[in-house]
């Protein structure tokens, strides 16, 4: 029998002075793409509705670009 999950906490946003709840976590490499002051700690960086959507679309050109390289 497996040991039963805690169910998890929310996690607030990387973003300095952000602190909404995370629904996506990217790694720090990615998202440091397009926020600059995250912290240097860490591999994965929780982020809001709000900075995931800044992401996705300061990264929208590389990552189509990207994709046709393939």
């Amino acid at each position: 029998m497996s040991p039963q999950r805690e169910p998890e906490t929310p996690e607030p946003c990387v973003v300095r002075g952000c602190g909404a709840e995370a629904v996506r976590r990217l790694s720090l490499a990615e998202a440091r793409q397009a926020f600059d002051d995250l912290p240097e700690s860490g591999r994965r960086a929780p982020l809001c509705r709000e900075h995931y959507r800044a992401w996705k679309k300061a990264t929208k050109e590389r990552r189509t670009l990207d994709r046709l390289a393939r």
